[in-house]
């Protein structure tokens, strides 16, 4: 395992679930000061897009990098997570990865409106995506 992407894929992970539970807290408290000055937040966060069947997509979010937090903790400690690990953070980062390029066409092409916020934590999971790709082809070789 490579400790220096290790390390980076966690600060990543911890980067992207603390601007979910951010825009979690912004989203059910609807309380516009959050956006720091974005317009273009509020609009992003009003959407009909920024639900699914009535759950916040920032709440997917804390799901999705606690899970991948959740197993790189246990990478180091445990036999499965050793043994498969990897290729668990590459599955869930695929789907996050796929989710957020979702979002990215809807803010840019749909709602014309660009999130901070959201771009932050849309880098993020492309970061930790492109990294699980990288550690999927390390530990195979």
């Amino acid at each position: 395992m490579d400790k220096w992407l290790y390390r980076v894929m966690i600060a990543l992970v911890i980067v992207g679930l603390a601007v979910s539970v951010y825009m979690t807290i912004y989203k059910i408290s609807g309380n516009d000061g959050m956006c720091l000055g974005s317009g273009d937040c509020s609009t992003v966060n009003a959407s009909v897009f920024s639900e699914v069947n009535g759950i916040p997509v920032a709440v997917f979010g804390i799901v999705g990098y606690a899970a991948i937090l959740i197993v790189l903790f246990y990478e180091p400690k445990n036999e499965f997570f050793r043994k498969n690990g990897t290729l668990l953070v590459f599955g869930m980062s695929l789907t996050g990865f796929l989710f957020t390029v979702w979002l990215v066409y809807v803010e840019l092409e749909i709602l014309q409106a660009i999130c901070p916020f959201c771009v932050t934590s849309q880098v993020a999971m492309t970061l930790i995506f492109i990294i699980a790709v990288v550690r999927l082809f390390r530990n195979e070789n």
